[in-house]
């Protein structure tokens, strides 16, 4: 039987007044996700847990069947795995951003989207000026790079940049433990980034500069069971950004690089389909994750949200659910979001999200149902990872 999940990232959402009142969900011309809602049980999850921060680390974990509250360490060191860096039992990584602060403002966290390209000549930078043995800056994909810290304070609270997003950077600095230290690395990285060759291009033609770094999601290295010892299943992950294919490392799990993935609506969408069908083709599993609704979500734009969606539901969802009906043999897909991303807020939130499951073939595929957030007035029936739990050790047979 293959097992399939399919994730819009952060496409829960509040009523929004420019799109009449709806959600961007409800908003959103899905057919695919709604004829899949129709076809199978769909119910509100909760995919953070108690206490825990609302971040697509813990909730992806959670789609995953993973207990967040027994195995996170951090986002930084989940990253790290995903771009295979290694860490040293001393060693504690850090997410770095880089990002755009204007005035006083944390304008744009991700520096407008900086390409990898600029963005990896940026970090290159920072390394130069700022790196030692001990202390290295790592280049990933866009604005999201890491800093593998030996020694490093783990013990800090930092804020991550979207969550602050128009809000004065200085109520939300780096506190605790050494904190000094790492507000001393972001202060410094102003003056490696501010006549930089790569920034100054982007300001003539119009675009935002990585005005410095911002250093957030620490943690040591992080262990998770495999997914062979839990369910028997090989299979893979697909995604554009190193914290879910880390979480694919960590579980046993490939992750694949889609040429021309990046985690906005620019990516490769038909790219990423081939190769969760690549992977299906001689595995059991397969997990598809779309970044852009949460990237709109943290920009506040509704209409470019409910596009997201949209693009998910026609480019990801009906490829796959046509696959999976056209081979005629047995199969079960999950197809969710890991949490909020409310527009209002540009950042995330805890709350309850839509979850469908489906088993198929199905054959026609007419009617369609709700898929939202406002399904049992919001509540949740159910803690997302045991859900999962519950439906891979059923068709498994573990």
């Amino acid at each position: 039987m293959k097992h399939v999940v399919l994730v819009g990232d952060g496409m829960g959402d509040y009523p929004v007044e420019v799109l009449g009142g709806l959600t961007p969900l409800q908003a959103a011309r899905i057919p695919t996700i709604r004829r899949i809602a129709a076809a199978g049980e769909v119910r509100m999850v909760q995919t953070v847990p108690d206490g825990m921060p609302p971040g697509s680390d813990v909730a992806n974990l959670a789609l995953l069947g993973y207990d967040a509250a027994q195995n996170y360490t951090g986002r930084a060191p989940i990253e790290a795995a995903g771009a295979e860096i290694p860490l040293a039992s001393s060693d504690v990584a850090f997410r770095c951003n880089l990002v755009t602060v204007d005035d006083g403002i944390m304008d744009d966290y991700s520096a407008g989207h900086i390409s990898t390209e600029e963005g990896r000549e940026l970090v290159a930078a920072v390394q130069l000026a700022l790196g030692r043995e001990g202390l290295v800056f790592h280049p990933g994909v866009q604005y999201r790079h890491l800093l593998v810290w030996h020694g490093g304070p783990a013990a800090c609270e930092c804020m991550p940049p979207h969550e602050i997003a128009d809000k004065p950077v200085a109520g939300h600095l780096p506190t605790g433990e050494r904190q000094a230290e790492i507000r001393d690395l972001m202060e410094r990285s102003k003056a490696v980034l501010a006549d930089h060759p790569v920034n100054r291009k982007r300001v003539a033609e119009g675009k935002k500069p990585a005005t410095q770094i911002w250093l957030w999601g620490q943690g040591k290295a992080m262990q998770l069971e495999s997914y062979r010892a839990l369910y028997g299943l090989g299979g893979g992950v697909i995604s554009a950004v190193d914290l879910l294919k880390g979480i694919a490392k960590l579980a046993g799990l490939e992750a694949p690089d889609v040429e021309g993935a990046t985690g906005f609506l620019d990516t490769n969408y038909q790219g990423k389909v081939d190769a969760a069908l690549e992977i299906l083709e001689r595995e059991d599993y397969v997990f598809v994750h779309i970044e852009a609704p949460d990237e709109c979500g943290h920009m506040g734009d509704a209409r470019l949200k409910t596009r997201a969606i949209e693009e998910f539901d026609a480019r990801v969802c009906a490829p796959i659910l046509h696959w999976l009906e056209a081979r005629g043999e047995p199969y079960v897909l999950a197809l969710c979001t890991d949490h909020r991303t409310p527009v209002a807020l540009k950042g995330h939130t805890a709350e309850p999200v839509p979850m469908a499951v489906m088993k198929g073939p199905v054959g026609k595929m007419e009617k369609q149902a709700d898929f939202d957030e406002t399904l049992n007035n919001e509540e949740a029936e159910c803690l997302a990872c045991e859900w999962i739990q519950e439906i891979l050790k059923a068709t498994s047979g573990t």
